[in-house]
């Protein structure tokens, strides 16, 4: 039973994976990422991780990408924009300075952290909020980098989205 549960979460986050980047539609898009992260609280639930999975359920399938949505409907994926003309022509080498500076943050907390993550894990404490504790020290000492650079593929992610509803103009295309 459980290896059928894993192999239909794992079949619905691979097609919500392979519908997030195929669908040129991005409201198509994000309602596959849904399934993704969908599949992805089923795993949850199959690994007795219920918070989590209410978590993965309540805020990134719920609000994250109704943000996502929000941005799309926002931005008016209906306007055609004219991308080869910059509004800020210092944009990009801005975007470039802002780039190295976060991989200098993220090379330096890595190199900060590596003492606490080589540390042995402390046993559980027998208080009825250890599992919370447990959770926190895994996502904040042990997992830092991971947990860290989901942050930054959230931020690519909406950037991206913001980008892929931006069409070129057409010869021809009426304003």
């Amino acid at each position: 039973m459980e290896m059928l549960v894993f192999v239909l979460a794992s079949a619905m986050v691979l097609a919500g994976a392979i519908g997030v980047v195929t669908r040129s539609n991005p409201v198509h898009a994000a309602l596959s990422l849904v399934l993704t992260l969908f599949g992805i609280a089923v795993h949850f639930v199959a690994l007795e991780a219920h918070f989590l999975a209410a978590v993965q359920v309540i805020v990134y399938a719920g609000a994250i990408v109704v943000l996502f949505l929000f941005v799309i409907m926002l931005l008016g994926v209906d306007k055609a924009e004219d991308l080869s003309i910059e509004p800020f022509p210092i944009q990009r080498p801005l975007a470039g300075v802002v780039g190295i500076g976060l991989a200098g943050l993220v090379i330096a907390a890595i190199v900060r952290g590596r003492d606490t993550l080589q540390e042995a894990a402390e046993p559980l404490d027998a208080a009825g909020d250890a599992n919370v504790k447990q959770l926190a020290r895994n996502l904040f000492e042990n997992h830092v980098f991971a947990f860290e650079l989901t942050s930054v593929l959230l931020i690519v992610a909406v950037a991206s989205t913001v980008l892929l509803t931006r069409r070129s103009k057409k010869p021809g295309d009426a304003e």
